[in-house]
């Protein structure tokens, strides 16, 4: 029988969540009950320890580094959990990548940096609301030009892994409007290859010949309904590419979310949970952290 993992939201402390997996195609995948039960070929247990023995965040350090200063190409914001040490424990990666409006070159102007903590999950951290069930590493960098290239932003979670205590089975990527497309693109290009667990794109814009590797990884898109920038229903908005990923038999269905009367702003209400249950009964319900739903799933 399949299991679902139930994510208890506290305050970056553990949970004692229990439940059984499949591990297929380098993802082990959570899939809820039906009540009588799923047969797997390779049932495993589904092994949370590696979240569970983390230690509690009690408020960690988010710290500027201005493009240039590190070997990176871009200059970008850390936060790393109160206990983190470079002797200590590997941690979960989410990578946030910001839109149009939060582009700068800190080298030339530092506070231009700032730029990035006005949306997302840096801005979570800079207002002293990041509650994650789990305790992580957050990166944010930044675009000093006019899109995210998929090879530079996958050297630049390479240069991560070499340089922060980073669990590499458990990297997750999201990212809103410019960034939601950047989300789309770096899996849609690199398929297996990338680094991603999971993916959760905003209101960006991806395209279909990204499809078959997207169907590799797990997806949960959110888009406004009335996005006067992204549409959400033409060809390239989060609607048809969701559909056209579920089409090719995913290993775990792709999910999309939809605010009914929501222009192009339909990161705010995700990124801090205000929109549970506020999405269209159509589309797939926002009842859950997107935190806790990309901690369901890691590499092999």
């Amino acid at each position: 029988m399949i299991l679902l993992i139930h994510a208890l939201v506290v305050s970056c402390s553990s949970s004692n969540d229990e439940g059984t997996v499949a591990a297929q195609e380098g993802h082990e995948i959570v899939e809820p009950s039906d009540g009588e039960g799923t047969e797997m070929e390779n049932p495993v247990v589904f092994d949370t320890s590696d979240l569970e023995n983390l230690p509690m965040d009690n408020g960690g350090s988010h710290v500027a580094h201005l493009k240039g200063s590190t070997i990176a190409a871009y200059g970008y914001y850390v936060y790393t959990p109160s206990d983190y040490s470079i002797d200590g424990p590997e941690y979960p990666l989410i990578l946030f990548l910001h839109g149009w409006g939060a582009r700068g070159d800190s080298r030339s102007d530092p506070s231009e940096l700032e730029r990035v903590l006005a949306a997302g999950p840096p801005h979570l951290i800079d207002t002293n609301n990041w509650n994650p069930s789990y305790p992580c590493i957050v990166v944010s960098p930044q675009l000093t030009v006019d899109y995210w290239n998929v090879d530079q932003v996958h050297l630049f979670i390479g240069y991560l892994i070499n340089t922060y205590k980073i669990n590499t089975k458990r990297i997750y990527l999201t990212g809103l409007s410019l960034g939601g497309g950047g989300t789309w693109f770096y899996v849609g290009n690199k398929g297996k290859e990338s680094y991603a667990a999971a993916i959760v794109p905003i209101c960006g814009s991806g395209y279909p010949t990204l499809l078959e590797n997207l169907s590799s990884t797990p997806v949960w898109a959110f888009h406004g309904a009335s996005d006067p920038v992204v549409a959400a229903f033409t060809e390239n908005g989060s609607v048809p590419m969701v559909a056209a990923i579920n089409e090719l038999n995913p290993i775990v269905k792709a999910k999309v979310t939809i605010y009914p009367g929501v222009g192009h702003d339909s990161w705010t209400r995700t990124y801090n949970g205000t929109g549970m249950g506020t999405a269209s009964a159509t589309y797939d319900a926002f009842e859950m952290s997107i935190y806790d739903w990309m901690f369901q799933y890691k590499k092999e």
